[in-house]
């Protein structure tokens, strides 16, 4: 495990006492959801930092040049309950397994909790495309409270799957407006590239995707867009009036170089904010305060 030496670590104790609830007391998740407090989604200055860890449960765990980076749960824990203890710091993103551990560790009250929808699409399985809803549902999500739910829209012209996906997706759209619960949706136009799934981040592509996702379901009342940082972001965010997150990408790039990206498009009209995890997790000094820090004054000045 790293040297967090900065920040609330969680200690041994609570490990322990977070193995005794799901061993013996499976009722206190739903306690601890119902006991946090809670926050508006729009608060403040209007703008929102979540650190994402929905990764592991598409089989997603490499960082950089460490393909098993994020297998080590009480690792992960450790950093996100840092990262969520650092000013600025709006929330997190996860599956219910993530979000769960982090109710009953207490690290969620006053945070904004978003529930990740659709982990069907494993990483390198032939059936990647065909990304079904495994994770958070929507009566799931607004039943333990959660703030806001986030699924990923991978648009394959090339795989019937993609027609599943979208309709899938509209059904979630749908539903969670229904819920009044803000969705947000991470769209792409990929394709197969030596049997792995690849995503188009030229500009054009980005938005493509984006008149697509934009589109699905019965309302876009709840609906907010979680995009990449392209060339011309400008046509990007000129594509939607929706409003906008941008997503931190796998890591391993230059993180001055990163940094600038994300700084310029923060800037830009009807973008509100960064959802960003691997990158500021597992950093590559592994300076998960400093990191996370910095991104926090990108965002909130």
């Amino acid at each position: 495990m790293p040297d967090l030496r900065t920040g609330p670590l969680i200690s041994e104790d609570a490990f322990a006492a977070l193995r005794r609830a799901r061993h013996a007391n499976p009722h206190a998740v739903a306690d601890a959801f119902g006991a946090r407090s809670r926050r508006p989604l729009v608060a403040g200055d209007g703008r929102l930092f979540i650190v994402a860890a929905d990764h592991p449960a598409r089989g997603a765990l490499g960082v950089g040049g460490d393909p098993m980076a994020m297998a080590n749960r009480y690792d992960l824990l450790q950093r996100l309950v840092l990262a969520l203890s650092r000013p600025g710091v709006d929330g997190v993103l996860g599956t219910p397994d993530v979000l769960d551990d982090l109710a009953l560790l207490g690290a969620l009250d006053g945070k904004i909790a978003v529930g990740s929808m659709n982990r069907g699409g494993l990483r390198g399985a032939v059936f990647e495309m065909d990304d079904r809803f495994t994770g958070h549902d929507v009566e799931s999500m607004a039943t333990s409270g959660l703030d806001a739910a986030k699924l990923l829209v991978r648009i394959n012209l090339d795989d019937a799957g993609t027609a599943r996906t979208l309709e899938s997706t509209a059904r979630a759209v749908t539903a969670a407006a229904r819920r009044r619960l803000p969705i947000m949706l991470e769209p792409f136009m990929s394709e197969w590239a030596d049997r792995r799934v690849v995503n188009d981040l030229s500009t054009d592509a980005v938005i493509t995707s984006v008149a697509i996702a934009a589109g699905l379901g019965g309302s876009s009342a709840y609906t907010w867009l979680k995009l990449p940082v392209v060339p011309d972001m400008e046509r990007v965010l000129e594509a939607t009036t929706l409003p906008t997150l941008l997503l931190g990408g796998e890591g391993g790039g230059d993180p001055a170089e990163t940094y600038a990206a994300w700084s310029d498009a923060l800037a830009l009209p009807g973008v509100h904010g960064l959802v960003v995890g691997r990158t500021l997790l597992y950093p590559q000094d592994d300076d998960v305060q400093q990191a996370v820090d910095i991104a926090a004054s990108l965002v909130h000045g």
